[in-house]
């Protein structure tokens, strides 16, 4: 499957959809949550599985990339699927005709998630796309709710140059008269999304209009929807941000309540406290404090800034960063180091990675205190035996990264992966 990767991203339907007409449609046989957006996909589609799996139904979760093993991709009531179901899936799409070329990477395990979802009678799948979302091989399922989280300037070869454009092709998997959730609030793409919504005749509901959330100074927040409201909630994940995620999540949760799915507001509550997204301000180790972070684009990487100056302000930070060549990383570099001590410059084992001497003619011109391990492996552990227990060390700039650092510290006995179960 890996060597599919030389086929490189390849957007549009038409192969996904013959693959599946020769595996019998397997997309139409349970129900689909579709999440599309820049940032905070997987951490909305984690939490929705939690609240379905919870509320007693079988749930798949679809998600990319993975930070260790494949199988996080391709989740059945919060657990990854094991290598057994791998191999059957996979030689399930391998007998399919895939149509006039060979499929990509994606294309090949979003048609195995799909038969997988069927083959165990899920009830509800949460299906997050790869990019964008009118062309992504994600959308030829027929969802019951469509959720876009945001939109920023990303993959701009492939969806556009401008919001409008990025947004239109993201609101691309809006479907007719499905509901579609959003937290866009940049004008220009909330006229795209506004605009196909109407041409769809789906309903819109938005962030900051039709429901809307209240941070409190004791670190809960209240929650105004659509039909009521909840107060004094906490998420399980950390960063500010995750509260407007949240609120999409709870938003999403009424219109299911809906005559879709049998949800409890306790229940709903729970899975929002209880909510784990690994890789997103994820605590792996106590002393030092050790933080994952994704942080690979420039919204992520705001919100780790802001996260080291209103939660670590004052403490001793050491950044161990390696990013990729299609990331603005000067940009990145200096809306992080400023906080940091120390930084630590890596690169992950993918050919887009930057090299880390490129970064380190930026990082040496903000930290004096800056230096190359290359495997980021060994660039994580010899950071962590190296400091205090009072420091904190913080692995960011892709999650490439991180899945890397996840499989050095599992020789620590860190587990890679857990959702709450």
């Amino acid at each position: 499957m890996f060597g599919l990767r030389r086929f490189g991203i390849k957007l549009g339907l038409d192969t996904i959809r013959s693959i599946l007409d020769g595996m019998g449609h397997p997309q139409d046989r349970f129900n689909c949550i579709h999440v599309a957006g820049t940032n905070g996909k997987g951490s909305i589609a984690s939490a929705l599985s939690t609240i379905l799996y919870k509320s007693g139904y079988r749930v798949g979760l679809y998600t990319s990339p993975h930070l260790v093993r494949f199988n996080e991709r391709i989740c059945m009531d919060n657990r990854p699927i094991t290598d057994d179901l791998v191999v059957d899936a996979y030689l399930a799409v391998k007998r399919a005709h895939h149509g006039d070329r060979e499929p990509t990477f994606f294309e090949f395990s979003t048609a195995m998630a799909l038969w997988i979802f069927a083959r165990q009678q899920a009830d509800w799948a949460v299906i997050e796309t790869g990019m964008g979302g009118r062309l992504d091989a994600t959308n030829v399922i027929p969802p019951k709710l469509s959720v876009i989280t945001n939109i920023s300037l990303e993959h701009r070869e492939y969806l556009g140059n401008t919001l409008y454009r990025i947004a239109g092709e993201k609101g691309g998997i809006i479907k007719k008269g499905v509901p579609v959730i959003t937290g866009v609030k940049q004008k220009p793409a909330v006229r795209a999304i506004t605009e196909i919504a109407a041409a769809e005749s789906a309903p819109l509901y938005r962030l900051g209009r039709d429901f809307r959330v209240r941070r409190n100074n004791d670190k809960t927040f209240s929650y105004f929807g659509l039909d009521g409201s909840l107060k004094n909630l906490t998420t399980g994940l950390m960063g500010n941000h995750q509260i407007d995620n949240s609120a999409l999540v709870l938003a999403a949760c009424e219109i299911l309540a809906h005559g879709h799915a049998d949800i409890s507001p306790d229940t709903v509550k729970m899975g929002v406290e209880q909510n784990k997204w690994p890789g997103r301000l994820e605590t792996v180790w106590e002393k030092p404090l050790t933080l994952l972070d994704g942080a690979h684009n420039l919204d992520s990487a705001k919100n780790l800034a802001r996260h080291f100056s209103e939660h670590l302000a004052g403490r001793k930070i050491t950044l161990v960063i390696g990013i990729l060549s299609d990331k603005p990383y000067e940009t990145i570099l200096k809306l992080l180091l400023p906080f940091c001590s120390k930084v630590v410059l890596t690169s992950p084992k993918i050919d887009r990675a930057l090299p880390a001497e490129t970064l380190l003619q930026h990082a040496e011109k903000i930290v004096s205190d800056a230096r190359i391990i290359p495997d980021v492996g060994n660039a994580v552990l010899e950071t962590i035996d190296a400091a205090s227990p009072d420091d904190v060390i913080c692995v960011a700039g892709s999650l490439y990264v991180v899945g890397e650092a996840k499989e050095a510290l599992e020789k620590r006995g860190v587990p890679s992966f857990v959702l709450n179960a």
